[in-house]
C-alpha cells in the first residue's frame, strides 16, 4: 500500500484517556453470516442494551455502509476487498475513539475475516458467527434478494451464487434457528464481559 510521504498524526486524547472516562475498554465486534441470518438485528438489539447502561456504542452495517461511504463499489471479488478494507479503517477509527463498534458485514471469506483480525492485531476483536442456513435466511428473506439472486437480477448473491466460508473458530457461534433474540442479546453480553471489554481492568 501506496504510502504517499502522509504522516499520522498523533493525537493528544489517546485511546487509553477515552476508555478511562467511558469506563469501559472499546473494540471491534464483528457479527457475520448470511443475508436475513440475524445479524443486524442482534447488532441492534445489543447496542439498545449498551446504551442503556452506559457504554459508548454503534453499530455498522453493511447496507448502510453502502449508502454512502462505499456506494460506487459493487459485489465483484475485487469490490468486496476494497469493502472490507474501508469498513475496516473506519472501524479502527470508531475503536480509537472508545466506542465498542457493533459490525453487521456477511464478510463471506475465511481469507477477509482473517485480515481483519491482522489489521486489529488480537485489539478487543471479537468475531460472532450468526449461524442460520441458507433455506430459512431465504423463507426470511425481508428484503427480496433471495427471489432475486435465484432470478439472476442480483448477481454475486451471497448463498446462491456466491459462497459464504463458514468462520473456521469464531469467539461465539449465535444459532438464529434456535437462539430467541433476548437469549441471543444475553450470549453477547456475557462474551463482551469475559473478555474484560465492559471494563477497564
Amino acid at each position: 500500500m501506496k504510502k504517499n510521504n502522509v504522516i499520522w498524526d498523533d493525537r493528544y486524547v489517546k485511546r487509553q484517556e477515552r476508555n478511562r472516562y467511558n469506563h469501559h475498554k472499546s473494540g471491534f465486534v464483528l457479527l457475520t453470516g448470511l443475508s436475513a441470518s440475524g445479524k443486524s438485528t442482534i447488532a441492534h438489539h445489543v447496542e439498545r442494551k449498551l446504551f442503556d447502561d452506559g457504554i459508548s456504542t454503534y453499530v455498522l452495517d453493511g447496507d448502510n455502509i453502502r449508502h454512502g461511504l462505499n456506494i460506487n463499489l459493487g459485489f465483484s471479488r475485487e469490490d468486496r476487498k476494497e469493502n472490507l478494507r474501508r469498513i475496516v479503517e473506519v472501524s479502527k477509527l470508531f475503536v480509537d475513539a472508545g466506542i465498542i463498534v457493533l459490525g453487521a458485514f456477511i464478510f463471506p471469506y475465511n481469507e477477509d475475516r482473517e485480515y481483519i483480525r491482522e489489521r486489529f492485531e488480537g485489539d478487543n476483536f471479537l468475531e460472532i458467527y450468526i449461524k442460520c442456513s441458507v433455506e430459512l435466511c431465504e423463507r426470511r428473506d425481508p428484503k427480496g434478494q433471495y427471489q432475486k439472486a435465484r432470478a439472476g437480477i442480483i448477481k454475486n448473491y451471497t448463498g446462491i451464487s456466491s459462497p459464504y466460508d463458514e468462520p473456521r473458530n469464531p469467539d461465539l457461534v449465535i444459532d438464529t434457528e434456535r437462539t430467541e433474540i433476548e437469549n441471543a442479546v444475553q450470549m453477547v453480553m456475557a462474551l463482551l464481559t469475559e473478555r474484560k471489554i465492559l471494563s477497564t481492568e
